[in-house]
């Protein structure tokens, strides 16, 4: 079991905010194993980003952003992220350092960070510093009318073996769940917390976001985002410990497509009708269309 820890200041405000602190309308969750080199950058980038897109005007885009939170889940490090984590902490009152016990994995940490965060939405991204920030208003302008956005890298700044093995994982992930995902594997996202918290949890289902949200009946939309070179370290991914597990999670996530629980709550304890008509538990009531939306797929997305 992995023990969550709690590090720095517990309640943030949205910058420039005055009196009590309320919840934040986003919470950004990045996970982070020994990327202590990137984290100031990324952190400041990020509430840059996001500090301006709070005070944007009413009629700009989608409108301003209510607050955020960056949660930063340390994922049993053993360079000086703790420490870094700290330091930003005490500079930048929007950060929410969470520590695993334990290295837990990409998935679990995400796992974690969803379950601190305070938003009615998540926001993904990686700690490497190759996913852009400034294309969180990109996903952000891009939500309405939308339960999530997902971005897809448009120019990998990767090696061409690792785009090449994506690209064919990209094209049997559609092939075996029947979607029209372009990316499964860039972490840029925003989605509704409460939908985050009821994908299933696995080892590796952090790669499966898109198909696990199509799964709980939410309307999807893709963007372009940017992707850049990474400044510092090296990956902890390669085809030796992502192919035959990802072959394996792929199977089951397919067993999970064709049995999604669904249903509602008519009625309360005591014979009383529910409070505001039926109400969702655990998964919504199908929609009318569940998948990607109509405009990404006249794109062919």
């Amino acid at each position: 079991m992995v023990t969550i820890r709690m590090d720095g200041p517990q309640s943030p405000r949205p910058a420039g905010a005055a009196g009590p602190a309320v919840g934040p309308a986003l919470s950004v969750v990045v996970p982070a194993r020994d990327e202590a080199a990137s984290l100031p950058a990324l952190v400041g980038e990020i509430v840059a980003t996001l500090r301006g897109l709070g005070e944007r005007p009413p009629w700009c885009g989608a409108g301003p952003l209510g607050g955020f939170e960056v949660v930063v889940v340390d994922d049993g490090s053993t360079d000086e992220t703790r420490r870094v984590l700290r330091e930003l902490a005490a500079i930048h009152p929007e950060l929410r350092p969470v520590r695993l016990a334990a290295n837990a994995g990409q998935s679990a940490a995400s796992a974690a960070g969803f379950r601190a965060a305070r938003g009615d939405w998540v926001a993904t991204l990686d700690a490497d510093l190759q996913n852009d920030p400034a294309d969180l208003v990109t996903l952000w302008d891009a939500l309405p009318g939308h339960d999530a956005v997902l971005g897809w890298r448009e120019r990998r700044a990767d090696a061409w073996s690792r785009r090449a093995i994506s690209l064919l994982a990209n094209r049997a992930r559609n092939a075996i769940l029947g979607q029209a995902i372009r990316d499964t594997g860039c972490s840029m996202r925003i989605f509704r917390r409460e939908h985050a918290l009821r994908l299933p949890a696995f080892r590796g289902c952090h790669r499966f976001y898109g198909p696990l949200l199509l799964r709980e009946g939410c309307r999807v939309r893709q963007v372009p985002v940017n992707h850049r070179p990474r400044a510092h370290g090296r990956s902890h991914y390669n085809w030796r410990n992502r192919s035959l597990r990802v072959v394996a999670d792929l199977l089951g996530v397919a067993w999970l497509m064709r049995r999604p629980l669904r249903y509602e709550v008519v009625e309360e304890a005591a014979g009383r009708p529910a409070a505001g008509g039926p109400l969702p538990l655990a998964w919504p009531a199908p929609r009318a269309r569940a998948g990607v939306d109509a405009a990404a797929a006249a794109e062919g997305l």
